[in-house]
């Protein structure tokens, strides 16, 4: 049995560990897991502090970003780049 960053195994929060649920954490954000893995991070979430307390920040950043930029799209160059990383990442995650 591992033991995570904060001294929980996965079992005591739903099969997910502390740094499963961190580097997940921006996909559950943004709605993009499955029911399944949407379900065990949130069973994480509700019995972990530390790990609420990074989603809150996380949830509160995102906000932040989302009304400072709101008048102001991305340059379509930016964007270009952002979705080739995101692809690049995907492709060498998936490998």
């Amino acid at each position: 049995m591992s033991i995570d960053a904060h001294g929980h195994s996965a079992d005591e929060h739903g099969g997910a560990d502390c740094s499963a649920t961190l580097l997940r954490l921006y996909e559950y954000l943004d709605g993009e897991m499955t029911t399944t893995d949407t379900a065990r991070i949130k069973a994480h979430l509700d019995e972990c502090g530390p790990c609420m307390q990074q989603h809150d920040r996380e949830t509160a950043l995102k906000a932040l970003i989302r009304r400072a930029c709101a008048c102001e799209p991305a340059p379509t160059e930016l964007r270009m780049r952002i979705v080739q990383r995101i692809t690049t990442i995907r492709i060498e995650t998936t490998d």
